[in-house]
């Protein structure tokens, strides 16, 4: 009976002893908790203000909270006089081996919120990428932006590769240039060709008139006179535009007589004194 009383006596007496440490580790306790609300509600503010997304956002502000609730325990813990330097370590160690284990998510977490925050694109626009993806956004998230390309196939991007490449963003302008090329044949008159594709253009109720489109020889190929085609449309009209233009300028040129030849190599056999015995030109047909 005395043994038990001895032992509670030395437990009062070490209560008593460590009562100002326990107050002291009570009080960061409770102010590191209002600190820890105050901040995250701010970011929240923050977040709101910017309007980043929800998704990065949530994310964010869960990873942030466990961080400095983990801080604060161990700053309660050491407070009491416990020792955390070995706790540290194995936390520390632990994070290593799963950043190690996770470096590839990492870097499409890090991008993901590089893509959210500052928003080089959002869902609904077309974009292209130096990495080869391209098509329409259909999601963002943390890790993958999903793509629909030009045949309705799903593209998975990680975010790590697309945000550290060129990326081009075609729904963000409000015109767009289009460039085609056309051969015509050398024998069929160049100023009357390209009077007759600039009339095409300038019917063209989508095709801009500032800037003006223009016509000029960019190539004297082996078999063809190349007209490049250049001119400006309107963002949203620029696939329709352009395909309809090709048709229309085949029609009109064709209405002109100009030609627009296939591939063709003039061929001379002679005899053994230099007299031609016969000429051929072979045309090749893709």
């Amino acid at each position: 009976m005395e043994n038990v009383e001895t032992r509670i006596e030395k437990l009062i007496d070490l209560i008593v002893l460590k009562l100002p440490t326990i107050a002291a580790a009570l009080i960061v306790l409770v102010v590191g908790r209002y600190a820890i609300k105050f901040f995250l509600k701010f970011l929240n503010s923050r977040f709101e203000k910017r309007n980043v997304d929800r998704s990065i956002r949530s994310f964010v502000s869960s990873l942030l909270k466990f961080v400095l609730y983990a801080m604060l325990v161990l700053t309660v813990a050491n407070t009491m006089g416990i020792q955390t330097t070995s706790f540290i370590a194995v936390l520390s160690a632990f994070g290593l081996a799963v950043g190690m284990a996770l470096q590839g998510s990492l870097s499409n977490f890090a991008g993901g919120v590089l893509i959210l925050v500052f928003r080089p694109f959002e869902v609904g626009d077309y974009i292209s990428s130096a990495n080869g993806s391209g098509g329409t956004v259909d999601r963002i998230d943390i890790l993958y932006t999903t793509l629909s390309d030009d045949n309705g196939i799903k593209i998975f991007s990680p975010n790590g590769t697309l945000a550290n490449s060129v990326i081009k963003n075609y729904t963000k302008i409000l015109s767009r240039r289009f460039e085609f090329v056309v051969g015509i044949s050398y024998e069929d008159n160049i100023k009357v060709a390209k009077d007759t594709i600039l009339t095409v253009l300038s019917n063209e109720t989508e095709v801009l008139k500032t800037p003006a489109p223009d016509v000029f020889v960019g190539d004297l190929a082996d078999s063809s006179v190349n007209l490049t085609i250049r001119g400006w449309v309107k963002r949203e009209a620029f696939w329709t535009t352009t395909n309809g233009l090709r048709e229309k300028i085949k029609v009109a040129l064709d209405e002109k007589g100009i030609s627009i030849p296939y591939p063709q190599t003039d061929m001379h056999i002679k005899s053994d004194d230099g007299g031609v015995i016969a000429n051929a030109s072979i045309s090749t047909k893709s």
